[in-house]
């Protein structure tokens, strides 16, 4: 699409990817966002450091939320939110309450002229350049799987779990608890940190090693230090190599990893399959760890020889292919809004400040005549 420059020119719009963990915010067209920043708040009452979509009632998301912004706003990105444009990267799956929640903060409090909300699974794709893949995104509460064929999702397709990053981080702290290091260490931060120091996927022979009970070399075990509590725990081997195991454990459900991605390629038509399982695609801050693409590819080839199940409804020989990010892979869906802001779909496909006033209400993106009619055609 071409480049909308009189937009860029002026005040280029504003792209906002609100994680439940990290905010990914910056300008259209740039190629990496200005600041990532957790997703809490800082509470003028107290003091307290607070989730932002930890609420009880929709006033107090909107509050949160109107608060949140002003700190993105006139902190973080030093502009003046009053008739910009604006990108909102979603989760197709996600809460109507937080998206018409978030609708009403920018409409009513922020006063902002238009607001153009984009999937992250069919954005992360743009960034490629290309309408068909499978998207797979470790995020940090959930993993999701969405199969998108000539840039239409297929949400009978759609499968998601609740394993993620925060999953990891309970591995990790279950494990550390259980060798004597002391809870009040092990903040949500040092957690995090262990992780993407210490942390990686292993291969598939010594992930099966482990499951038949065969004697193996663990790897070496590392020193951590703690700057906040002048601390030194030890991060056993064991550890490091065993915590992305929820993603492969084998179960009754058929729900790991590679099962839900097989299960996703086989609920869309046989037309599409092979398109599909050519083009994987894998993004997310869960997903930045060594040795996961090479484990997912051995275990989807395994499933596909000795399962009866896939063997008999993928004919022929497939090949898994990957995709790799352009960037990074904890922030791809920001950078495909940021790619559709510099497009003349912020003119054609936002919502506009008049057409909310009029119907306050935001049209599900699914819906082409709510879309139509909010938009005043």
């Amino acid at each position: 699409m071409p480049l909308y420059e009189s937009v860029m020119q002026e005040k280029p719009p504003i792209v906002l990817d609100i994680g439940n963990a990290y905010t990914k915010l910056g300008f259209a067209a740039e190629a990496y966002p200005r600041m990532i920043i957790p997703t809490e708040l800082v509470l003028t009452t107290t003091g307290e450091t607070k989730q932002l979509f930890d609420y009880t009632q929709t006033d107090q998301l909107y509050d949160q939320l109107v608060d949140f912004l002003q700190t993105i706003f006139f902190k973080h990105l030093l502009v003046s939110p009053k008739e910009r444009k604006f990108v909102l990267v979603e989760n197709v799956c996600g809460q109507s309450v937080i998206r018409e929640t978030l609708a009403r903060a920018l409409f009513m409090h922020f006063d902002v002229s238009s607001v153009l909300f984009v999937s992250s699974h069919l954005t992360a794709l743009s960034t490629l350049a290309v309408s068909t893949g499978l998207v797979v995104d470790i995020g940090y509460s959930e993993t999701t799987v969405m199969p998108v064929f000539s840039g239409v999702q297929i949400m009978s397709a759609f499968k998601d779990h609740s394993y993620g990053s925060c999953a990891v981080h309970a591995e990790i702290k279950r494990q550390l608890l259980a060798t004597g290091v002391k809870e009040s260490l092990l903040s949500e931060q040092v957690l995090e940190d262990i992780k993407l120091r210490t942390c990686f996927v292993t291969t598939l022979e010594r992930a099966q090693a482990k499951i038949n009970e065969q004697p193996q070399q663990p790897p070496p075990s590392v020193d951590y230090a703690i700057c906040d509590d002048d601390a030194v725990i030890q991060i056993p081997g064991t550890l490091r190599e065993s915590v992305y195991e929820i993603l492969f454990e084998q179960n009754n459900e058929r729900d790991s990893l590679p099962h839900l991605i097989l299960r996703a390629i086989l609920d869309c038509s046989r037309d599409v399959r092979r398109a599909l399982v050519e083009s994987i695609f894998v993004i997310g801050g869960g997903s930045m760890v060594q040795g996961l693409l090479a484990r997912l590819k051995a275990e989807l080839q395994l499933l596909l020889e000795n399962d009866n199940y896939y063997a008999a409804h993928f004919h022929g020989e497939l090949q898994f292919k990957f995709y790799s990010c352009i960037g990074k892979q904890n922030f791809t869906a920001w950078l495909g809004g940021a790619l559709c802001g510099a497009t003349d779909l912020i003119q054609s496909r936002s919502l506009s400040k008049e057409a909310y006033l009029r119907h306050e209400h935001v049209p599900d993106w699914s819906n082409l005549c709510d879309n139509y009619r909010l938009n005043g055609n």
